[in-house]
């Protein structure tokens, strides 16, 4: 289903929006698949849930988790990526998949599922996404402005 969402997305974007592809289906090729009740991997030709049946409240998940969020960071700081999601890029837009798709309904679903130490990592992922569209959706608006206020000197 990501890749027939990801189709638009690729049609505009091209090879910037493999990133965020990537993002979205190891949130659940990594997360779903190994805690969890598992995975419809092959949907929708079969129903069948895929997974390792490791609690999400084991330590070993959580430790799991922390791992890869740890390194994600150490890499987004490392190639400079954080730097990038916070300056305008119309791209970073897309930002809203993962946001509202993965981690918002995290927080919408009370009472959580989730242990407490996996909070932080969601919120440090909701904060650099919201930042990064944010500073797009300024940018955007900005122009805009510029545009109408070109226009109206224009016509005066």
């Amino acid at each position: 289903m990501s890749l027939i969402i990801f189709v638009p997305i690729f049609a505009i974007y091209h090879k910037k929006a493999t990133p965020y592809l990537i993002a979205l289906i190891q949130h659940s090729l990594i997360g779903d698949y190994v805690a969890g009740g598992g995975i419809q991997l092959l949907w929708p030709i079969t129903s069948q849930y895929f997974g390792t049946g490791l609690s999400i409240k084991s330590q070993t998940n959580i430790t799991m988790e922390w791992i890869i969020f740890l390194t994600s960071i150490i890499i987004m700081l490392k190639t400079n990526d954080t730097a990038k999601l916070l300056k305008p890029h119309n791209s970073n837009l897309i930002l809203f998949i993962p946001t509202f798709t993965v981690l918002l309904p995290t927080f919408l679903s009370f009472p959580l599922d989730v242990p407490a130490s996996l909070i932080p990592p969601h919120l440090v992922y909701m904060a650099i996404f919201i930042a990064s569209i944010t500073i797009d959706l300024h940018k955007t608006s900005s122009t805009q402005k510029k545009r109408i206020e070109l226009q109206n000197a224009k016509k005066h």
